[in-house]
């Protein structure tokens, strides 16, 4: 008979069951030696992504067409010279300009040819397909050259730095090239597009579900027949007659509240897909923020950071191509935004007092809290 004491119990091991979560070490792609070379070798599994995948696609091309969509402005020397860019023969400087933002989110890199006449007057920018592209930079970590491999032939093309135009995306430390966007969503992409398949799968299943059917026969040719006949009554919605006793069958359906509900995962992948990229839901027409002042809010950010990318783009197109651009913001809701704030203290202030006088329209324009 037991001794029942409570001293005889012991404590399992769970340490090499559940393993603590790690994240792969990385180090940058700096030089290394008298010649460091970058190819985007991951540039068709992105771009599958990008054409696959319609969020992916969505936020990547609305940031796009925010940073470039109202346009941009430069003097009149400037402009007749880039009215008359064609890219690869009906493009504009405005689209090979979003062209080039859409490639480097992707890649992390868009490259594009300068075209100058004998006399260093910009004909053209025709944009390259970034993965036959490669970096050359030398043993101090500065770029030397680009290198363009032919993808139908072998052999390579060699461009100088001021004959290439090249728009990075967040580079970091000393590496030699930018950073893809898709890749830090990577994850996120598969487990939502793995979930959408499993409930397009089970929404099938309860239009067409599984039948078990038990024949009264273990001839191969005879159940053959019937597996054709049955499927073929089945993709036709039709009614089949079966001699009484031959079969049998029962529906093959899983309970009620047997499985986890798939929307609020979905829902949370897809909060948390635009929240790493940086695109606000009410961007996209969509009542993703709950409040009218968390979406003036949401929107505010996201104007900086649009704002942000504007100014790098004009730096490096006045860098490269010695045009200085002005990008336009399609639209600024900071007045609307200052005004809810004001609102929000007037509520709680005595009028007069220090916090209802505190906010003032004017103090965003002057800087004042910066």
């Amino acid at each position: 008979m037991p001794t029942r004491d409570i001293a005889g119990a012991s404590s399992s091991d769970m340490s090499g069951v559940v393993e603590d979560v790690t994240v792969d070490a990385r180090t940058t792609d700096g030089a290394t030696g008298s010649e460091t070379t970058y190819q985007c070798s991951e540039w068709s599994q992105w771009f599958g992504y990008y054409k696959t995948i319609p969020e992916l696609k969505q936020a990547i091309d609305t940031r796009a067409m925010w940073t470039v969509g109202k346009g941009w402005t430069a003097d009149i020397s400037d402009t007749i010279v880039l009215e008359r860019m064609r890219g690869w023969g009906e493009d504009t400087f405005n689209s090979i300009l979003k062209n080039m933002i859409v490639t480097k989110r992707i890649c992390g890199d868009a490259y594009a040819e300068i075209v100058r006449d004998e006399d260093g007057t910009l004909l053209n920018i025709k944009p390259l397909d970034p993965s036959s592209i490669v970096v050359v930079a030398d043993k101090k970590g500065m770029l030397k050259r680009y290198e363009q491999v032919n993808k139908s032939s072998k052999g390579t093309i060699k461009f100088q730095p001021k004959d290439i135009l090249h728009l990075q995306n967040k580079r970091v430390a000393d590496e030699i090239h930018g950073q893809s966007d898709v890749e830090a969503v990577e994850g996120i992409i598969k487990a939502h597009h793995e979930s959408f398949e499993d409930t397009k799968k089970l929404m099938h299943r309860y239009v067409k579900p599984i039948m078990a059917f038990k024949v009264d026969t273990d001839d191969e040719t005879k159940i053959a027949a019937f597996v054709a006949k049955m499927d073929a009554v089945v993709n036709k919605g039709e009614n089949i007659y079966i001699p009484k006793g031959t079969v049998e069958f029962e529906l093959v359906s899983v309970p009620s509240n047997a499985t986890l509900n798939p929307a609020p995962w979905r829902q949370y992948l897809k909060d948390r897909f635009f929240q790493t990229v940086g695109i606000p839901q009410i961007i996209l027409g969509s009542s993703g923020e709950f409040t009218e002042s968390t979406a003036k809010i949401a929107y505010l950010a996201f104007q900086q950071s649009v704002e942000d990318e504007q100014l790098d783009i004009e730096q490096q197109i006045y860098r490269q191509l010695f045009i200085k651009i002005k990008l336009e913001f399609p639209a600024t809701m900071q007045n609307e935004v200052i005004s809810m704030k004001q609102d929000e203290m007037k509520d709680g202030a005595a009028p007069g007092t220090p916090e209802e006088t505190a906010f003032q329209p004017n103090d965003v324009e002057a800087g004042v809290g910066e």
